[in-house]
């Protein structure tokens, strides 16, 4: 039997040790993927507020917001106490026999804060999983006597087999096995809506569909359904007693501006709303929907069903105790206002680049502290590089916007210490996402390196990706 490695051997692994780990026992394919930009050759000594600090003694500026997990930054010190605190009293993680003290505090907590009868939550550990459990409940509220649930053209709600059969990207483009009764529609598209239900309407005018599940804000490609859009669904729902669901695991804890997005739109109220990434502060792993009251009473309060919808880790301890914490710390620091402020920087900071650099950069958009730049295809992938890709990706439609968008976020991590990454939906977006604890001066240190790197034209930056790509 080989040697069991300790804490300590891992923390103290070169990057060739790391890799070699990998390939054999985590993914060959990820070592090549990773590896190919200069941040999968690094490794990280530490991290804190919206800096990573790398063992060779460079600091690294993370402009990825940690895909939407970190609105609290790297470590953020009333994070880290809370937990030291739990750990230290020797508090319970989780029993099935005994009712929590942090659930009911959280639980309590989330329907303060949100609008409406929004008072019912339930605490799995993902996103993806707290998609499928707001799904089955609209199932289940229906008692079963509809069948279909319907979700956007460019939705992203999570990569499990129920979460993945709404999901409508093609970063999942593999046909997995689906969920039976799912249908789409064109987003923030109000006549494509219409037909969609129209598809699950019967002569009579008995509807089908039990669930809609939707992105007010769409992460994956920066764009935001429209206050008609969202107000006329809601009162469609209503009146065909469907269950409205907004997705807003990305979105949630202040990162467009307001502490969820729909709440940029006073009166509008979703019958479940889903919420994971910074609700565990960027150290916990915790996922959240929280219902109207009547929806889960109906659905779930009874004896005979009261643990219908359960696992073993629902309310895990520490978890839900970060989680308190964390929604305070977004309250109290004010996390939708530090957005607003982000984000006008930001957004002015971005249109000016692309006066600048009209024939690189197409569009661009977001809100608050999200916003994308999606660059104009340039010359065809050269052929140095071509030969190294797999054939699936040197015959991808969207192959040179990828690899465009992907040289620049190498050329912006290799020579000026910035991790950006880039969405992939639809449309391919340089993501700028920072923490909401990043300041003004930070957000201006990005902003000078994107006009540098796109200054150098898309030719040179291929050229860049091609030298690191043999290099590497």
């Amino acid at each position: 039997m080989s040697e069991l490695l300790t804490v300590e051997q891992a923390e103290s692994m070169t990057t060739e040790q790391v890799h070699d780990l990998y390939r054999r026992y985590v993914s060959r394919s990820q070592v090549s993927l990773i590896g190919s930009f200069g941040f999968g050759r690094d490794l990280v000594d530490h991290a804190e507020g919206a800096w990573i600090h790398l063992r060779d003694g460079r600091r690294i500026l993370d402009f990825t917001g940690g895909v939407g997990v970190l609105n609290h930054g790297h470590n953020h010190p009333r994070i880290l106490a809370a937990r030291r605190r739990f750990q230290e009293a020797r508090r319970m993680e989780v029993h099935k026999n005994y009712l929590s003290p942090y659930v009911a505090a959280l639980s309590h907590n989330l329907a303060t804060l949100l609008p409406g009868d929004l008072n019912v939550s339930y605490f799995p550990n993902s996103g993806a999983e707290a998609v499928e459990g707001a799904v089955k409940l609209a199932y289940k509220y229906h008692r079963g006597h509809r069948g279909t649930v319907l979700h956007t053209d460019i939705a992203f709600h999570g990569k499990l087999l129920g979460a993945g059969s709404l999901t409508a990207s093609p970063e999942v483009h593999f046909p997995y096995p689906e969920i039976p009764g799912t249908d789409t529609f064109a987003y923030d598209d109000l006549d494509s809506f219409r037909l969609a239900l129209e598809r699950h309407t019967s002569t009579a005018g008995e509807c089908d569909v039990y669930a809609v599940a939707l992105e007010p804000f769409s992460a994956s490609s920066l764009r935001e359904c429209s206050p008609h859009f969202l107000r006329e669904v809601r009162r469609i729902c209503t009146e065909r007693d469907i269950v409205l669901i907004f997705d807003e695991v990305y979105t949630g804890w202040g990162k467009t501006g307001a502490l969820f997005h729909f709440m940029h739109h006073p009166g509008l109220v979703p019958d479940i709303v889903t919420t994971s990434k910074s609700f565990g502060g960027g150290k916990a792993s915790i996922s959240g929907y929280i219902a109207r009251e009547p929806i889960f009473r109906a659905a779930y309060d009874n004896l005979a069903d009261a643990t219908l919808h359960s696992t073993t880790y629902y309310g895990f301890g520490e978890e839900t105790a970060t989680a308190l914490e964390a929604v305070a710390v977004a309250v109290e620091e004010d996390f939708p206002g530090r957005a607003r402020d982000l984000g006008e920087r930001l957004g002015k900071g971005l249109d000016e680049l692309a006066a600048r650099h009209p024939k690189l950069v197409r569009q661009v958009s977001g809100r608050g502290a999200l916003h994308g730049v999606f660059l104009t295809p340039g010359p065809s992938i050269p052929s140095r590089l071509r030969e190294k890709l797999p054939t699936s990706v040197a015959k991808d439609p969207q192959a040179v916007p990828k690899l465009l968008t992907a040289a620049v976020v190498s050329a912006l991590y290799r020579d000026h210490g910035i991790l950006t990454f880039f969405g992939s939906n639809r449309a391919i977006a340089l993501i700028a996402s920072p923490p909401l604890v990043a300041q003004a001066d930070e957000v201006d240190l990005f902003l000078n390196a994107l006009d540098e790197v796109l200054a150098q034209g898309p030719a040179r930056l291929l050229a860049g990706l091609v030298k690191e790509k043999v290099t590497g």
